[in-house]
This record gives C-alpha cells, structure tokens and sequence, in this order.
C-alpha cells in the first residue's frame, strides 16, 4: 500500500496532470478490450478450485490445459480488436492534444503488448491461488510494487519522452512477473507442465459458463472505463487525470482487502465441490464482514483528514480528486460486501439469470452517467451513480443466493449488513461529536491515526462481533504474537 501510493505520486508529478491522463484514459481502452479474459479469468478460477475440491488430479491437469488454451486464443482476438477498432476509437473520437498524439500512440501499443502478456498469464495465478499458494503470492507482488517504484526512479531522471519510456517500462515489469509465475507454477505443480488437451464436449462446458460471466465482465468493464471515457468527452484529460489517481487510491487501498478475500475465495468453491454449503455460507458471512471492517479502518483516519493527506501525498492535486476520493471509498466498501456473495454464485455454477440481471444492472451506469452528466455538467456525480447502482446490486446478488446456495436472508441481514450499519452510525456519531481538530501537521495525523484505529477496532470489537468471532480472533492474536 505504501509503495504503490508513493509511486502514484512520483508517476503524477514526472508525466504531469496531462500526461496522467492520457495515459490511463489510453490504457483504459485496452483493458475494455479484456473482457474475454475476465470472463474466462473468473471461469478458470472456478473450475480450478473445484477440481482440487473433488480431489480429481487427472481433471485438474485437462482445466488448467483447456483454459492455457483458450487464454492464448483470446490473446490473439484481443490483438487483431486493440489493432483495428481499437486503433480507430483512440484516434478519431477521444480528446488527446496534437502534440501528444505520437506518444499516445506508443502508449497504446505497449499497453496492448502488457495486456497479451497478463492474458496468457492468468491461467498460472489461477492455478497458484487455487492451490493456496499466496506465500508467494504475496512476494510477486510486493515485488511488482517495488519494479513499478524502481520505473518511476528512473522516469523522473530521464531526459526523454517520460510518457513513452513508461510505457515501455510498465510493459517490461508485466514480462518479469509473468515469468516468475510461470517458472515457479512448472517447478511446483505437474498439472501446469502443458500438453496439448482437446476434449469437445469439456471445452464446450468451459465455454458456455464463461459465456454467461463474459456478460458480467463487458458490462463491469462499461461500467469502469466507460465513465472515464465520458469524462474524456465531458471534462477533458483533467477530468482523466482526477479519475485514475482515484483509481490509483481505491485499487491500492481495495487490493488490501481484495488480498484478504483472494485467500478465502478457493476455500468457498471447494467447500461447495465437496457438498459442504454450510461452510461456504459461513465463510461467505465472515468474508464480507472482516472486509467491510478492515477497510473501515484503513479508510475512516484518512476520510477524516484527506485534504491534508492528499496535500502530503501530491505535489499538485488534480481537479475534483479530492471529491471522487471520498465517494470511491464509499463506492469500494460498499463492494467488499458483494465479492463474497459474487465467489458463492460461481461456486454453483449456475451463472445465466444471475448474469443477466446483476449484468444488466451493472451496465445502466452508463447511459445513467451520460444522462447525468448532460442534466449536471457536474464529474463528480460519476459515483453517485455508481453508489446507488452497488447497493441496488448488491440486494439482487442477496436474491440469487437465496435460491443458488441457501443463503438466509435474515441471517445475513443480522449476522452481517445491521452489525456493519451499527458499527459505521457509532463511528461517524464519535467523530462528529468529538469534533477533533483536522490535522495540520504530521504528528497531529499520527495522533489521529492512532485515535481513530483504536476506536474503531474497539467498536467492531464490541458491536461489529458476535463471542465466537471475538474468541476466534483473540486465539488467533495469541497464537502469532504471544505464543512461546
């Protein structure tokens, strides 16, 4: 966390405001192209940690061989759309200024070559989580973190193109991690060493229930860079440049708890595999409710001092950041709850209607926003929309489950969402009420850090938890810090 908000901060002041821009507004046109790989992300994951659920070795070697397949295959649809409709969109209808136009080109090739390069390395994540691995997990990634602080060291001292070298060097990080993956996946698991596999009948099954979640995934990607590229075409690469730094925020604080939820994910779906529903619940209810609360923390000391943050932070802080800051924090605490319950419904399998209507859902944020925006003339109301759009989702993913995995709606309604709204009304009426300074130096903020951590770990711990979730917790603090 700490490394990636630091890099943020020397990518925004080496590129500028501008340049910021373009670069993730350019960027975000290649991801919307990912979402064959989304859909086929979240399939291989599935049917990875079932088959080692189901204890069926033999099985598990055909899906990681079947998805390496098809991972290659949709690398190569990505690149002939990036090249064709890609190319015409970028330059024909987004707002780039003339004289960035060459190094906006660039960008857009190197970010289509690292996007390849993540495609083909998913199926070796996938495997790596499956199997529990997230010791190494964990060091790949502060490893990536530290690459990407080691790039920006370099960009800021460069008397090029810096938008175009960090193109180039965030291309060269994605080759590094993807072949630390691969080599450490082929020393570890036998399923990973490829031979070619084709059963129809297997490749068809695969297909079909990735072709439900592809749904899922064009309608999130519409959702996420679809907004950015209405705020291109409303407000200019300003706009840009406020939105990816929020981004940059959400996705590094978010990636702490998305960590959490990665480790707890297989545990789901092979409790599912192995007829054990009750457990996958349970781990379900404990998922959504130790994120929501560790995010709480992390967030509620800096929702509290964020001008002075964001002023320590950054050296000049784009327009409206500070606005889409708080609101994606709401809007990313909020989704912690859904991520749970979304890893319950591909546990079943069963993802048509879900699809249909969660995707459905989702996709409306964008003509809302447009709507929005036309009615407005106002970016941040981006997240207002979607806010309301995530807790309307989120009470049709508590529907589906119903009837997918048994949920009780009224157990997770106690158990969970009116712990979470007490915990967050206690909260908010401390802070209120005690009416503490804003911090205006560093030592005041670590005070308040302090403060506010303390509190809010003493209010979950008395409210947010039931007595086996606290004896839980206690056990496991006494077994890492206290045992002899």
């Amino acid at each position: 966390m700490g490394v990636g908000l630091y890099t943020s901060r020397l990518v925004l002041d080496a590129l500028g405001v501008v340049d910021y821009g373009i670069y993730n507004l350019v960027g975000g046109i290649v991801t919307m192209f990912a979402f064959l790989n989304s859909a086929m992300a979240s399939s291989g994951q599935r049917y990875l940690s079932f088959d080692i659920g189901k204890n069926d070795l033999d099985r598990l070697q055909k899906t990681f061989n079947a998805t390496l397949n098809i991972h290659f295959l949709i690398a190569l649809i990505i690149l002939i759309m990036a090249e064709t409709v890609g190319l015409w969109f970028v330059f024909t209808k987004l707002e780039i200024p003339d004289d960035r136009i060459i190094a906006a080109h660039w960008v857009y090739q190197f970010s289509v070559f690292t996007l390849i390069l993540n495609v083909v390395q998913v199926p070796y994540n996938a495997l790596l989580i499956a199997r529990e691995h997230m010791n190494v997990y964990a060091y790949v990634s502060v490893l990536d973190n530290v690459l990407k602080l080691l790039v920006v060291l370099i960009l800021i001292r460069a008397d090029s193109d810096r938008l175009i070298l960090y193109a180039i060097l965030t291309f060269c990080i994605a080759f590094i991690i993807r072949f630390i993956y691969k080599i450490y996946c082929k020393n570890k698991f036998k399923e990973s060493v490829y031979k070619f596999y084709y059963d129809k009948e297997y490749y068809k099954e695969l297909i079909n229930y990735s072709s439900w979640n592809l749904f899922g995934s064009i309608a999130a990607i519409a959702s996420g860079q679809g907004s950015n590229v209405l705020l291109n075409l409303f407000f200019g690469p300003v706009a840009n440049a406020a939105y990816s730094l929020t981004l940059v925020v959400q996705n590094v604080i978010g990636g702490f708890i998305r960590n959490f939820q990665i480790a707890l994910n297989p545990q789901i779906i092979k409790n599912y595999a192995q007829g054990d529903s009750k457990a996958s619940l349970n781990l379900i209810y404990k998922s959504a409710k130790f994120s929501f609360f560790g995010m709480l923390i992390l967030i509620l000391p800096f929702l509290y001092n964020i001008e002075y943050v964001m002023n320590l932070w950054l050296k000049e802080i784009p327009p409206y950041s500070i606005d889409f800051i708080k609101l994606a924090l709401i809007y990313a605490i909020i989704e912690t709850i859904s991520n749970p319950l979304i890893i319950g419904a591909h546990a079943t399998g069963k993802m048509k209607w879900y699809q249909i209507i969660i995707g459905s859902l989702i996709f409306l944020t964008l003509p809302i926003t447009w709507i929005v925006f036309n009615l407005s003339n106002n970016p941040i109301n981006v997240y207002w929309v979607l806010i309301g759009n995530s807790i309307i989702a989120l009470v049709f993913r508590m529907l589906f489950l119903v009837k997918m995995i048994g949920l009780n709606i009224k157990s997770f309604i106690l158990q969970v969402l009116l712990r979470i709204v007490l915990v967050s009304f206690v909260m908010m009426l401390l802070l209120s009420n005690l009416k503490l300074e804003k911090a205006d130096n560093i030592y005041n903020l670590l005070f308040q850090v302090i403060f506010v951590f303390l509190t809010t770990t003493i209010t979950i711990s008395v409210l947010g938890l039931n007595n086996q979730e606290r004896l839980f917790l206690t056990n496991i603090i006494k077994t890492k810090f206290f045992k002899k």
